[in-house]
């Protein structure tokens, strides 16, 4: 006999996740304790629902036996400790019957801004910040997330501890944001989203351990722009995100070796995914107010609209990375950009405006890589070897590492002929 599909559950509880964390962060005003409040929740879902079905609102059944089963928790606890002082938990008109009614007002959005803010505290460090966001908000297992960082379950699990106990330290405010800091933390929020879809970026192999953190990144920013539909730089920050992910299963070949953007296939590159991108861009420029996503956004637009390589407008993106660059001025800003200038003004033009980011992109693998091709266009070969063995130590996956060689080994072959 074959059991019960139960996936429809899984989907449901980790749909449901942020919001239930967020409302039993507010009340306990512990992570732990609101990480096991849900963990005892979700058992008591698998137990009753696959014979009684789910809840009209999965959300509110969740917030309401998580916190029941935490305050037990608390009342055993007391017989030796004694319960925490009232201010230590949120005001009890949580635990009012409106308590679902209100899950998507603005104190419900303050609260899901507040747990993906607490994953970003500016004292934690950017890979301990992924590790927690992805622990809490994403409910992703330790030994997942220890294999997609390339590091032993325990210590990413010490990790994730360290990373709790800071925040603890810290003092988190829990009360309501005013305006400047709420865009502070949106703009905080959408840092370490981008920081997670990037990580997961960095493996061009679609079936790598790394890649489903795209996926997640994705599901977190598409979690932020239902709480802030309005707000472009959101709109930006997951078009960004789509627009490259589209192109993830032509980074690579049959080889296991990065295929360049101009040389992949773009039958393959998913058309569905760049059409939402491109209804977002447009509709964030629409609000006439441009912030760095959505100018990276726009690039990769310019990418995705070209048929063929050839169609593709680099004098457009060449000025859009140069508007870039007065709004987020970054070394590798110019140095994408630099890679604009060398399609429509040459090699040379390009190498002038990167050489003088040697020392700032020493440890930067693309910077070596795109200076050792601009030197292989100009019949530098030698300068280029240098620069592509640089490349090569600095190489972060074995695709990389390829990718440099097998320029390497063009160079012998033309050398020998």
């Amino acid at each position: 006999m074959q059991p019960p599909d139960l996936t429809w559950i899984d989907s449901k509880l980790t749909a449901s996740r942020p919001r239930v964390m967020a409302a039993l962060l507010r009340y306990f005003r512990d992570l732990d304790l609101a990480e096991e409040a849900f963990q005892e929740a979700c058992l008591r879902a698998l137990k009753n629902w696959p014979d009684n079905g789910p809840p009209r609102n999965v959300e509110g059944w969740l917030i309401t036996v998580g916190r029941n089963l935490a305050l037990d928790v608390l009342k055993r606890e007391a017989r030796t400790s004694g319960l925490p002082p009232e201010d230590v938990l949120s005001n009890v008109e949580d635990a009012e019957p409106d308590l679902v009614e209100r899950l998507d007002t603005a104190d419900y959005r303050d609260d899901i801004l507040r747990l993906l803010f607490i994953c970003c505290h500016p004292d934690l460090p950017a890979t301990q910040q992924i590790a927690l966001a992805l622990r809490i908000v994403s409910g992703i297992p330790v030994g997942d997330i220890a294999r997609a960082f390339l590091v032993g379950e325990h210590a990413m699990r010490q990790r994730i501890t360290r990373a709790k106990a800071t925040i603890a330290d810290a003092g988190v405010p829990f009360e309501t944001p005013d305006q400047a800091e709420r865009e502070n933390r949106l703009a905080a929020v959408s840092a370490m989203i981008y920081l997670v879809f990037s990580e997961g970026y960095s493996d061009p192999d679609p079936a790598g351990e790394r890649s489903g953190l795209c996926h997640e990144g994705i599901r977190l920013a598409r979690l932020l722009l239902r709480m802030f539909p309005s707000d472009p730089e959101l709109m930006g920050l997951l078009a960004l995100m789509l627009l490259q992910h589209s192109r993830q299963e032509t980074r690579v070949d049959a080889n296991g070796l990065l295929v360049l953007l101009e040389d992949q296939d773009r039958s393959r590159w998913n058309r569905p995914m760049i059409a939402e991108a491109l209804v977002l861009i447009d509709k964030a420029m629409l609000r006439r107010g441009p912030g760095p996503y959505q100018i990276q956004a726009a690039i990769a637009a310019l990418h995705a609209r070209a048929a063929t390589p050839e169609d593709t407008d680099w004098k457009e993106i060449e000025q859009l990375y140069a508007a870039l660059e007065r709004r987020s001025p970054s070394p590798v800003v110019t140095l994408n950009r630099a890679v604009a200038v060398s399609k429509t003004e040459g090699a040379a033009a390009a190498l002038q405006m990167i050489e003088p980011l040697a020392v700032k992109l020493r440890g930067y693998f693309y910077y070596h890589g795109a200076r050792g091709a601009l030197l292989k266009q100009l019949g530098r070969t030698s300068e280029a070897r240098c620069a592509f063995d640089q490349a090569i130590s600095l190489a972060g996956t074995v695709a990389e590492a390829a990718h440099i060689r097998q320029q390497l080994d063009q160079m012998t072959g033309l050398e020998k002929n």
